[in-house]
């Protein structure tokens, strides 16, 4: 074989090989995604049943999962005797949205429940209320599902309360379970609460509190790796671009319509 020919062999080679890498690195970059990141719809509250919204009970659980849905965020707050159990708000208006104004006596309405009354009180009739525990359950009976968790606190010491309770009972089971809950945080300090309970390989900052400015922001997610949640009102194209751009996925709240959706 002549030197032209050996060259045109090696380079035809390198060439192979060249293609070879480009087409594989494409295909990688084409793999769906797995795990929480291949989910785009996020249930709010457990997600609606039959008309209703804002229950976090088992049964609208169950139903939005026999639709398909795999991220469920859960409202918890914590009861008066310091028990995380899965609700809303603590106002009267919530407990004549959950039915509940029959149920409970009147010095009951719109203040934080003891945990056997709560967990005792039916929602709207027939659906079941959720604690820490039962939510943890839901996890393993269906363990292809995703927890976003909506804790409202800002306080560091209510902060720290309600995820050492939630990563406490999460452990006595299976700490993979920590695995499958995403907490979203309010402020960027709170990313530093949390971390000091435990380090969620996921977590979400929702935008709807916060005062910082689109540049704070992506600032903060170039620094740390979060994902971003945000109200329609502050999803501008430049933004999501923005964030897209440094890796961040990001999710807009609340959208109940598929037109909307599109």
């Amino acid at each position: 074989m002549n030197k032209k020919k050996i060259i045109a062999t090696v380079v035809m080679i390198v060439a192979l090989i060249m293609i070879l890498v480009i087409t594989l690195n494409k295909e990688e970059e084409q793999q769906p995604a797995s795990g929480f990141e291949a989910h785009r719809i996020v249930a709010h509250a457990m997600g609606g049943i039959n008309g209703y919204t804002y229950t976090n009970a088992w049964e609208a659980f169950v139903a939005n999962y026999e639709r398909g849905t795999r991220v469920f965020e859960v409202d918890f707050l914590l009861s008066k005797d310091d028990q995380l159990v899965a609700r809303h708000e603590w106002t009267g208006n919530m407990s004549k949205l959950l039915g509940q104004l029959e149920v409970l006596p009147a010095n009951k309405q719109g203040v934080a429940l003891d945990y056997e009354e709560f967990m005792d009180s039916p929602i709207l009739n027939i659906y079941s209320p959720l604690d820490i525990e039962k939510v943890l359950d839901l996890m393993q009976n269906y363990p292809d599902a995703y927890i976003v968790t909506d804790t409202k606190e800002i306080q560091p010491e209510l902060i720290e309360k309600q995820f050492t309770l939630l990563t406490e009972a999460a452990q006595r089971r299976d700490p993979a379970l920590l695995e499958r809950i995403v907490p979203q945080i309010y402020n960027q300090p709170m990313l530093d609460e949390i971390n000091k309970v435990y380090s969620f390989p996921e977590v979400l900052y929702t935008l709807y509190q916060s005062k910082d400015t689109d540049e704070q922001v992506i600032e903060f997610v170039k620094k740390t790796g979060v994902d971003i949640t945000m109200p329609v009102s502050r999803a501008t194209k430049s933004f999501v671009k923005q964030l897209k751009n440094i890796g961040a996925r990001v999710y807009v709240h609340t959208v109940d319509e598929e037109d909307e959706i599109r």
